[in-house]
């Protein structure tokens, strides 16, 4: 498996390259090489990586979220907080919505089903959206008005309620499902004992770092560490408990931000190397899980049905950014930043198909919600990506204090 890993890093590494001198975000080159060399495809991934393809890119993730949270500073998120809360569902209901009341007309599908399939659509890819806001915030662009920090607060808890919205809406159609509103009133209490929990944890370790003093590289491991306990923590008891541990793990980097900057710059800046590992492992293995033969049987019906959901998103972006600040330039980019899709969708696009089967109903359903979720990643992740990258370069401003000089390196990074 190492020789596998050793190969995909140098591949990554060339294809970064390419696409960077393109003048195109590098992660969309390792989605498609993903695709490339994926199971699907020329299937040239070595069988053992397949295999542990999931906790690969969990840890990556972890990285993102650790990232994430030393970008967010109290500032910054007291301007954008009450805005950044209704953002974390407008949207997502907005599509789910769409997609539901769409889908039968375009697709064989009943409202039931074709409410699955809005919530497996309507989450925002972290995988996508974080690097890229963590880069704009690390160049100055957008900061004096916080519109990356409002991303980044907002598309985190999206996915939070995607995910739950899902498990209702299959549990329902199963036969097996709690009563609706008390599945989405577990939504609020996993935000409060993730940020709780993750809030109280930052302070003991911002205890630990000032009374022993370990060097950075510690800090760093000591932090991926517990992050990894906690994603455990969350499935053991989230059957019982409603707990989301990757809110948690923005809240320690936030709090020990919040407590000192020194520190929390050297843990961001280790993790900004480590980054550099994991996002060619991330994005490699998100595009590898697209089965394109299955996104095929979608067809024209099925991108009509990720367009339409994306406008009820949009339409949903938009209106939670009324009497806002933002000027048109900077409500679109917020727009294109709540588009793509990909590792939310790869790891539920399938929830559907394996409960009907396990419930011994048909599940004709269940693959065409698979397929458009296939598609949506296909569609949205590398297109998505490009928008991001084009409207922050051209609609973000540059808060003022940074000097060319700096910026062209920070750019470069």
């Amino acid at each position: 498996m190492l020789l596998g890993i050793a190969e995909l890093l140098l591949l990554g590494l060339v294809v970064d390259w390419a696409f960077r001198a393109l003048k195109m975000p590098g992660l969309i080159g390792l989605l498609l090489m993903g695709v490339v060399v994926g199971p699907y495809a020329l299937n040239l991934l070595n069988p053992e990586i397949i295999r542990v393809s999931q906790q690969l890119r969990l840890l990556a993730l972890i990285v993102i979220l650790l990232r994430a949270g030393f970008e967010i500073s109290r500032e910054t998120l007291a301007k954008v907080g009450p805005r950044a809360v209704v953002m974390s569902f407008v949207p997502c209901i907005c599509e789910v919505a769409v997609i539901t009341a769409i889908g039968p007309l375009l697709l064989p599908l009943s409202y039931l089903e074709a409410a699955m399939l809005g919530s497996v659509l309507a989450a925002v890819s972290p995988a996508v959206v974080v690097p890229l806001m963590i880069q704009f915030i690390e160049e100055g662009r957008g900061t004096d008005k916080g519109a990356p920090t409002l991303v980044l607060a907002g598309a985190s808890v999206d996915d939070a309620v995607a995910i739950v919205l899902c498990t209702a809406f299959v549990g329902m159609y199963v036969g097996q499902a709690e009563n609706l509103i008390v599945s989405l009133a577990r939504i609020p209490v996993s935000l409060v004992l993730g940020i709780g929990s993750g809030l109280l944890l930052g302070l003991a370790l911002f205890w630990f770092f000032k009374r022993f003093n370990p060097r950075a590289t510690k800090r760093m491991l000591i932090l991926l560490g517990l992050a990894v306990m906690l994603l455990n923590l969350q499935d053991r008891i989230e059957h019982v408990v409603p707990y989301s541990a990757l809110l948690a793990l923005m809240a320690i980097g936030f709090i020990i931000l919040e407590k000192d900057e020194h520190i929390a710059h050297e843990i961001s800046s280790k993790l900004g190397k480590f980054w550099i590992f994991a996002q060619l492992l991330l994005f490699t293995l998100v595009g590898a899980q697209v089965d394109i033969g299955v996104a095929w049987q979608a067809g024209l019906a099925g991108v009509g049905i990720i367009l339409l959901g994306l406008v009820g998103r949009s339409i949903g972006v938009q209106l939670c950014l009324l009497n806002s600040d933002f000027n048109p330039k900077e409500r679109v980019f917020i727009g294109v930043s709540y588009l793509p899709k990909a590792t939310v969708q790869a790891a539920i696009g399938s929830v559907p198909l394996f409960a009907m089967a396990a419930a011994g109903m048909g599940t004709a359903p269940g693959q065409l919600i698979l397929a458009i979720a296939v598609l949506s990643i296909l569609l949205t992740a590398p297109l998505g990506a490009f928008l991001i990258t084009w409207a922050g370069r051209q609609f973000l401003p540059v808060s003022p204090g940074l000097s060319p000089a700096t910026i062209a390196v920070r750019e470069s990074k």
